[in-house]
């Protein structure tokens, strides 16, 4: 379970404070994949990085029961003087993981990157695409109950992403999912609900088809676009 009580996240402005959530509390829904919408500058990194312990709110608390994954999609958290081994190693160790355990996440990371020889390589000397290839196989590595997905899989040629939709799939009746895309399709197949980011508040609503609607209204961008239905209208946290 995923609960925010009285949540508060602001950042300093020339003109003030910007506010990203204004005392929001809410119980996000159980065993559901959840697609998060919002305008850019609206605050879905900012709410990845709340649930992922990566940042910290102004006011209120956040409580997860179960593990839950880095935001995949962020671009910091390595340590680039060291080879990609070396990275995944540590954070094989940082998760208690045995010898034997160390020795098959390596192998796996290693093939699933298809880093090849560059994975005996510092990170720095990495291409975007090779370190988010990195990121996306050392995330999938380990196992947890939910997954920050921030526009990973933009990652990789059409092939590549075709692996990580079929590792998504695998996961899925393992795990779940809290998904930030601008691909409605890739939404609508990966989610079943939709928690949109409006107004310093979040709506929720119970199937990704009213939230992709509600984040076409609110964008003028014409329904038939992605052939949403209208949404009911959802309760303001």
């Amino acid at each position: 379970m995923i609960s925010l009580q009285n949540v508060t996240k602001y950042f300093p402005g020339k003109y003030g404070r910007h506010y990203v959530l204004r005392d929001v509390t809410l119980d996000l829904p159980l065993d559901k994949n959840i697609g998060v919408f919002g305008i850019n500058g609206s605050g879905k990194s900012t709410l990845m990085n709340l649930l992922a312990g990566v940042d910290t709110p102004n006011k209120g608390k956040i409580t997860v029961k179960g593990n839950i994954s880095w935001p995949l999609g962020l671009g910091g958290g390595y340590q680039g003087s060291m080879t990609g081994r070396q990275n995944a190693e540590f954070i094989c160790r940082v998760y208690g993981k045995s010898k034997s355990e160390i020795r098959d996440r390596l192998a796996f990371i290693k093939e699933f990157s298809e880093l090849d020889k560059h994975f005996e390589m510092p990170l720095k000397s990495y291409s975007s695409g090779m370190r988010s290839k990195f990121s996306f196989a050392v995330s999938m590595a380990f196992d947890f109950d939910y997954y920050l997905i921030d526009e990973l899989t933009a990652v990789g040629d059409a092939r590549f992403k075709e692996k990580c939709k079929k590792i998504f799939d695998e996961k899925k009746g393992r795990a779940n999912f809290l998904f930030v895309s601008h691909n409605m399709n890739e939404l609508k197949r990966q989610c079943d609900v939709g928690l949109f980011i409006k107004d310093e508040k979040l709506h929720i609503f119970d199937s990704i088809d009213e939230a992709i609607s509600a984040y076409n209204q609110a964008n003028q961008i014409p329904a038939q676009v992605v052939g949403t239905i209208t949404p009911k209208q959802p309760a303001a946290i």
